[in-house]
């Protein structure tokens, strides 16, 4: 079980919070994994700087009803990027999940601020997660994509300039395949 004070094992993180949340599951060369399998790599999960960031200040408990929630708005936003079309039910849980929170607007003492209010705080990371994958599809949703080495169960957001990216990491899957069409041409001509 991962530990709070390890640093987030995960080989790809930075992502827009969605995708970040998809990419809680990797296969490498020990199998699978899931940081989510525990309170413990959901406090590391929660600790990331893009979680950190997403959540502005909101302190969220790594316990098992926020951890529930996760796991729901997960599983949902797996059944919607991968199905096409997708799923009514997969449509309808993150609409449950979004049922759970809402932005209100209010002008302070240094201008126009707008405030993220959920029904519970355990809803908040689901929450945020739903309402980025919302903004994912109304933004670029051709550039959410997953990797496409067939072995890679990872996710990203392609911000490249011409959204040609293919690979999750070059570093990784992608001198994967660089490496595997070389040994072929090599084995074909000799």
């Amino acid at each position: 079980m991962p530990h709070p004070d390890k640093a987030d094992p995960r080989p790809l993180t930075g992502e827009p919070l969605a995708v970040d949340l998809l990419n809680t599951r990797w296969i490498d060369d020990a199998g699978e994994h899931d940081l989510l399998d525990s309170p413990g790599g959901l406090a590391i999960w929660l600790a990331s700087p893009t979680v950190a960031t997403a959540l502005d200040g909101c302190r969220v408990t790594a316990d098992g009803p926020t951890l529930e929630n996760l796991l729901r708005v997960r599983a949902a936003l797996d059944a919607l990027v991968d199905a096409t079309p997708p799923s009514d039910q997969a449509r309808n849980t993150l609409n449950e999940v979004l049922a759970h929170g809402r932005l209100r607007h209010t002008l302070g003492p240094d201008g126009p601020r707008t405030v993220t209010e959920v029904d519970d705080s355990s809803w908040m990371p689901a929450w945020a997660a739903a309402a980025d994958y919302l903004r994912l599809l109304d933004d670029r949703p051709e550039r959410l994509r997953p990797c496409a080495n067939p072995a890679c169960v990872l996710h990203f957001y392609d911000v490249s300039k011409n959204g040609t990216r293919r690979w999750c990491s070059m570093a990784g899957c992608g001198n994967r395949a660089k490496a595997s069409r070389h040994y072929a041409r090599r084995g074909s001509t000799g």
